[in-house]
């Protein structure tokens, strides 16, 4: 009998799982990135970027500054993802890898919104996973074939590595590059989507800090 019950309510798991993978799919904003030859240097770049398994940090130099960020961001995301661990592990991930890709964090934060509502298993209609909606022919272009999309680390160094040599690309022009990142190259919506969202609900100002002359800078 108990053997029945199990056999029985494996159609239902995949069911539901279904269910789960279709109500991600419904949230994300179908980061179709398009394929693409690169040159030989320019895939053993990325490789090399997407590689780095180092453990994220906060790359903001004053303590204070760095609390500040994890505060204000957190209290940002936290409607959005309840369990503080999590939200925090997030948003230093997101930093970490922002940064070392010259990109603002709060640019990610934004994008990260309009892609995927902070999902960390949506998927498109054109099949991009995750956080980042990253398409999966990358992880055999410039990565691992076994390369975990769903993985927060992992999805957060493609898109971040990708968003940044969309950006080399287009030389520096970030309208262009949101929408090779979205495969809506010359449309405005995407990109507005996520400026609108890194400029209303993710944008920070750091404090400024007295030097020793009296002037002052920023962190």
């Amino acid at each position: 009998m108990e053997a029945k019950r199990r056999i029985r309510s494996r159609p239902l798991s995949r069911a539901l799982l279904g269910m789960a993978l279709a109500t991600a799919a419904a949230f994300a904003h179908a980061g179709n990135q398009l394929y693409e030859p690169l040159a030989a240097s320019v895939r053993a770049a990325l490789h090399s970027a997407v590689s780095d398994m180092r453990a994220p940090e906060l790359l903001i130099v004053d303590p204070l500054e760095r609390t500040r960020w994890l505060g204000e961001m957190s209290r940002r995301l936290e409607q959005r993802i309840p369990d503080r661990a999590y939200r925090e592990d997030l948003l230093v991930s997101v930093h970490y890898e922002a940064t070392r890709a010259g990109l603002d964090p709060q640019l990610v934060l934004g994008l990260v919104e309009v892609e995927s509502a902070f999902r960390k298993y949506a998927v498109s209609s054109a099949g991009a996973r995750g956080f980042m909606q990253v398409m999966p022919f990358w992880t055999k272009l410039i990565g691992q074939p076994d390369d975990n999309l769903f993985n927060l680390r992992t999805n957060l160094r493609y898109g971040c590595t990708i968003l940044r040599h969309y950006l080399d690309i287009e030389r520096g022009d970030l309208y262009r590059a949101l929408g090779r990142y979205n495969g809506s190259l010359g449309k405005p919506e995407y990109p507005n989507m996520v400026r609108t969202a890194w400029e209303r609900r993710w944008a920070y100002q750091p404090m400024k800090f007295a030097s020793d002359d009296g002037r002052t800078h920023r962190n």
